[in-house]
């Protein structure tokens, strides 16, 4: 499985480096781990997102060879990625607090979805903050 291969490599750079694994780091680990694939890919495109040095955001996506997006603000994802940029840039300010932005994605996914066929069936949100990881569900349509 390949969420126990990342939970080990995690573990092992843990345990030869002897301090936690940066976002930063992290995402080049997923991005090398695709690239091996890259003639036979994973079907992914994953977001990596954490909190660095001095709770500083890390927001990161990768195609399915592991080439890397990084963003100070928001990245998209998937079948509905077009329509996502568009709502997302409309709604999104910087600064906002954990509730307003779990609305603002909400809303810019679930409008989203809507407008995509090939999409559907809701999303996870997972809002990250110095002190915690809020994870909610949403639920969209289910055609």
């Amino acid at each position: 499985c390949r969420y126990q291969r990342l939970v080990f490599k995690h573990k092992l750079y843990q345990l030869r480096e002897e301090r936690d694994m940066k976002p930063e780091t992290f995402a080049s680990l997923v991005s090398s781990m695709l690239y091996e694939k890259r003639f036979g890919p994973y079907f992914c495109q994953p977001i990596i997102a954490g909190l660095g040095q001095d709770d500083e955001p890390f927001i990161c996506t990768m195609d399915c060879i592991g080439a890397k997006e990084l963003a100070k603000d928001f990245v998209v994802s998937g079948t509905a990625s077009e329509s996502l940029y568009g709502a997302c840039e409309s709604m999104y300010k910087p600064n906002m607090e954990p509730e307003e932005l779990f609305e603002t994605i909400s809303q810019a996914l679930l409008s989203s979805v809507d407008r995509d066929c090939l999409s559907g069936w809701g999303g996870y949100v997972l809002i990250v903050t110095p002190t915690e990881v809020q994870e909610r569900v949403l639920k969209g349509r289910m055609d």
